[in-house]
């Protein structure tokens, strides 16, 4: 009589999770461990999974946040999280999927006459600065060639990288960002196809962003003078550097927080975007939870400004800019 053997089920084995203790908790994860509980409660909610080695809301939160706060290796986050490489993998799609779910309330560009007069109301009193509701640029964000159209992601300084434009406020918060563009695209560009663009130009130099002189000046969005002539000018460029200078903090506070930023993005290229926006997000919300940013410095280079104007409104531009300036030189 033929004897039939049932197959045995090989039991699974899960590896042991690396804990941090309370001294290095931080530098794994990113935030104290309070707040990344508030992370996983506002982002993922209540775990519904009940298998045996199901990652909780918290473990999948800190998953995420030790790839972000380390190099982009997923092998060794696996490793210090006990999880297998392909499961980092997914966890990483997973939970920036969610934080990019919640992206509009976190990060929110003023576009009613209240909140244009609140924001310029911050400012003033921050900076003394009439009209500035925020700061515009944009920083390349470094990724892997990619394999198709990889030429594109060439940036000017002649790595693969994705150009995201960024505007923050006076309590340097990220009031939006676009990671949508290929490194090669002029920053100029970019705004000119901005959804944030359309928004500040209805009130017409009543509320105010500042560039840099990459950009063309217009009512919406003061730039320095580039060659000043006279004492007016330069207070006004002077004003103007030391006004403009907080969204460079900004960019050095989330690269700082998260160095991944600084690194080599190694995840397909369709994921990058909400990635780079989830940690963007993450940025404000350690400003919401007074997570203070005390990692070590970093060295952010200079971007070099490249002129590509295309500008429709030089003289309304010109002539709003020299009207700040006759303000700020009367209030110096």
């Amino acid at each position: 009589m033929a004897q039939f053997m049932l197959p045995i089920r090989r039991r699974k084995i899960y590896k042991a999770r690396r804990q941090a203790g309370a001294s290095t908790y931080k530098a794994m994860y990113r935030f104290e461990e309070d707040n990344v509980e508030y992370l996983a409660d506002v982002f993922l909610g209540e775990n519904n999974e009940r298998m045996g080695g199901a990652l909780t809301p918290k473990q999948k939160i800190q998953i995420f946040l030790r790839y972000v706060g380390d190099p982009g290796f997923q092998v060794g986050v696996g490793e210090d999280s006990g999880t297998h490489q392909s499961s980092v993998s997914r966890n990483v799609k997973f939970v920036s999927e969610k934080i990019y779910e919640k992206v509009n309330q976190w990060i929110q560009f003023p576009a009613e006459q209240a909140e244009i007069d609140a924001a310029r109301h911050q400012w003033q009193e921050a900076f003394n600065f009439p009209f500035v509701i925020g700061a515009l640029d944009c920083t390349q964000i470094k990724i892997k060639k990619p394999l198709e159209h990889g030429d594109e992601y060439i940036c000017r300084k002649q790595f693969a990288s994705i150009n995201v434009q960024a505007t923050c406020n006076s309590r340097e918060w990220f009031t939006s960002v676009d990671a949508t563009w290929p490194g090669s695209v002029h920053d100029s560009r970019i705004w000119r196809n901005s959804s944030v663009l359309p928004i500040i130009s209805r009130y017409q130099g009543q509320a105010i962003l500042l560039g840099d002189s990459g950009y063309a000046v217009a009512p919406w969005l003061i730039t320095p003078y580039r060659n000043p002539r006279n004492q007016v000018e330069i207070h006004f460029n002077n004003m103007h550097k030391r006004n403009r200078v907080i969204i460079e903090r900004c960019f050095g506070q989330v690269k700082k927080r998260f160095p991944i930023l600084m690194n080599d993005i190694r995840v397909r290229l369709s994921r990058i975007p909400k990635l780079i926006v989830s940690c963007f997000v993450l940025h404000n919300v350690s400003k919401f939870v007074n997570d203070v940013n005390d990692f070590p410095d970093i060295l952010l280079e200079e971007d070099d400004e490249i002129v590509e104007h295309e500008n429709h409104n030089p003289i309304q531009g010109i002539q709003r800019r020299n009207e700040l300036a006759q303000i700020l030189y009367a209030q110096r």
